[in-house]
Order: structure tokens, then sequence, then C-alpha cells
């Protein structure tokens, strides 16, 4: 493969770009990110379109590696950061061509709990995927849950845990909103490298995401049945 230096991007074919900005993205190219945004922009693709297909698409790849162990923190931070610069194009063009909204959801770490990489990494692919994010930050306990899910009504609740310590707050959490009533009307989605669908079962949660990639593919599903 040339190196990057030798690649103009503006001389690829549609396709070659992509395929570019995926590779961009995994490398932590912020620059080349939005260069690519850019140039897919200029030439007629939709902001939704450009989101999905290449931004969405390539870190959608640096999850599942983050996930199998194949990239580490530093690099998927720097991916995250390559993503955020393409997401600051193409967000305020989102809002003015009303890509298809999907809904709000509130998202946090759990209280005890200081990681917010995959929370991070969640929050952006449901970005991606047409959900508004109301990210809480970490450290959240069942309170601060309950305040959010007051004040902005989300279509979801997504709690995350990095530590096996820190997970059975989860079930804290679930508890609180079944006694409320409110898990009849909240899916609440669990993950963390830590759980598993049985934890997920056992808590009583709604949804057990994997991965980011997977939960933005279930919180879709998951309106689509809700409308």
């Amino acid at each position: 493969m040339a190196d990057a230096d030798d690649i103009i991007l503006a001389e690829l074919s549609d396709d070659d770009l992509v395929a570019q900005m995926k590779d961009d993205l995994y490398d932590g190219l912020r620059e080349e990110i939005e260069e690519g945004t850019q140039i897919l922009l200029e030439r007629g693709w939709t902001p939704y379109d450009v989101l999905t297909k290449a931004l969405v698409g390539g870190m959608q790849i640096v999850g599942e590696d983050f996930r199998d162990g194949i990239l580490f923190v530093p690099e998927v931070l720097l991916s995250a950061n390559a993503m955020k610069a393409g997401m600051a194009i193409l967000r305020p063009l989102l809002a003015e061509t009303g890509a298809p909204k999907q809904g709000k959801m509130v998202i946090g770490t759990v209280k005890g709990d200081i990681h917010d990489i995959g929370k991070n990494l969640v929050g952006m692919m449901m970005e991606g995927a047409g959900f508004e994010i109301v990210d809480l930050g970490i450290n959240i306990d069942v309170d601060k849950y309950l305040a959010a899910i007051e004040d902005h009504q989300p279509e979801f609740l997504g709690m995350s845990a990095l530590l096996t310590t820190t997970m059975p707050y989860m079930g804290v959490v679930i508890e609180e909103l079944d006694k409320r009533g409110i898990m009849k009307e909240l899916p609440v989605m669990v993950g963390g490298a830590p759980l598993n669908q049985e934890f997920a079962d056992a808590i009583g949660a709604t949804q057990y995401g994997r991965d980011a990639a997977m939960s933005a593919e279930l919180a879709r599903a998951l309106v689509g049945q809700n409308h």
C-alpha cells in the first residue's frame, strides 16, 4: 500500500476514498478524516451517507478489534478523536437535512466505575445510527439515572461497567426502575467487557450490547418494534 503521504484523497474514486477513510480512521488520522468528509460532501454525498458509510463503517472495525484485543485504549482514543473531527463537520448538516431521528438515549458508566471508552464508543455509534445521546459521564448513581430519565424522557437507557465489582450496581438501578414501573416503558441496555448475556438476563436488562456496533444495531431494532 502506498505511503499515506503519497495518496491524494481528492483523486480517489468514491469507493476507494471510503476504503481509505476507514483505514485513516483506524490509524486515528484526524486531518485526513476531515478532508475525506469534506470531499464526499463536495461530491454530493448526503451527510447521513458520509456518516454511516465512511465514519460509522470505519468505527465498526475499530470497535470489533478493540473487543477482540487487537487494538488497545490509546489507538481507540485516536480513532475516536478522528471520528469526532468528522462528526463536527457533519453534525450541523445532519440537523439541517433532518437525518432520520431514531430517538434519545441516556447513557452513563455506573457508580464506582470511571471507565468511559466503551461508553463513548457506543455513544458515537448510536449517534451515527441517528440517536440523540445524553451522556451522563462516569460514576453515575441511581438518582442521577432517574433524574436524567425524568428530564430527557429517553427511548433508551444505556449502562456501562468495566469492573466486575461495579457490574452488580446495574442490577440495583434496574431494580429501582422496576419498582417505579419504568422498566415497562424504557428498554435498558447494558454493556462492558466483563458482562455477558447471562448476567444481563440475571439482572433483568432488556438488552446486552456485546460491543458498540452491536449495541447500535440492537437499539435500532428496538426502536423499530416500539414505533
